[in-house]
């Protein structure tokens, strides 16, 4: 993977809440699921895109 980057944006707080209970649950960091979460949302829509 490349050189990584920092970016800011505003979440939900509830949905920051539920993700830190989820990085706490996984023992892994916030920054480790969003990066997972990226790469699960670029696939989805990469494959939506070849289908139409």
């Amino acid at each position: 993977m490349s050189t990584k980057k920092t970016f800011s944006t505003r979440v939900d707080a509830d949905r920051l809440k539920a993700l830190k209970h989820l990085a706490v649950d996984e023992d892994k960091s916030i920054g480790t699921l969003l990066e997972e979460a990226i790469e699960d949302i670029v696939k989805k829509y990469e494959r939506e895109k070849r289908k139409g």
